[in-house]
């Protein structure tokens, strides 16, 4: 989808998106990937915060904040999460002139229910997507270089990178280490 053929922007979530102030942030994020996958490369279109029509790169604050994002998707509709394929764990340093920083009471505002945020089944998706796709769209169009929103599956913050409004420079692969997600979510008691 380019574009030129975005969905309609609700006003109200425009003008409450337009009064924030952006926000630098300088740090440490992680992300995991599947091996030899570049680290820096935007992830599938359609998730959380992106509904196809600009690319993002998933990232959290914290380090189980990554590996329990990867964790849950590599669980999904698997009995146990798989052995294969590897993958690892990549400390990046981001320094980011214009964020959004949604987290606190400021996604609730925006009309999320965060009764329902990160608890509803993968399949249920549907349902708490398109209001948060909405507002990645929004704050992508005002031209944020990321959103800092609550990570749905660890108690921390994930960095959602607009990759097309951040420069390359802005964010650097400073580490990795292989991680086995089987063995981290037995850990945690976690099937």
């Amino acid at each position: 989808m380019t574009p030129d053929h975005r969905r309609v922007r609700p006003k109200a979530l425009l003008d409450a998106i337009e009064a924030e102030v952006a926000r630098p942030f300088t740090g440490s994020v992680w992300r995991v990937v599947t091996n030899g996958y570049d680290p820096l490369r935007p992830g599938p279109a359609g998730g959380r915060w992106d509904d196809g029509t600009f690319d993002v790169l998933y990232t959290s604050t914290a380090r189980d904040g990554a590996l329990a994002e990867a964790w849950f998707h590599a669980s999904q509709g698997q009995p146990v999460v798989p052995s294969k394929p590897r993958k690892r764990l990549h400390r990046l340093e981001a320094a980011l002139e214009r964020t959004l920083d949604l987290t606190g009471d400021r996604l609730a505002a925006l009309g999320v229910n965060m009764a329902a945020y990160g608890r509803l089944s993968y399949i249920q998706r549907r349902e708490e997507y398109p209001r948060l796709q909405q507002i990645a769209e929004a704050a992508f169009f005002y031209e944020y270089e990321a959103i800092v929103v609550p990570n749905a599956r660890w108690p921390a913050s994930n960095v959602v990178v607009f990759t097309e409004n951040a420069k390359p420079a802005q964010i650097a692969v400073v580490g990795d280490e292989a991680v086995d997600l089987a063995a981290w979510g037995r850990r945690l008691g976690r099937p």
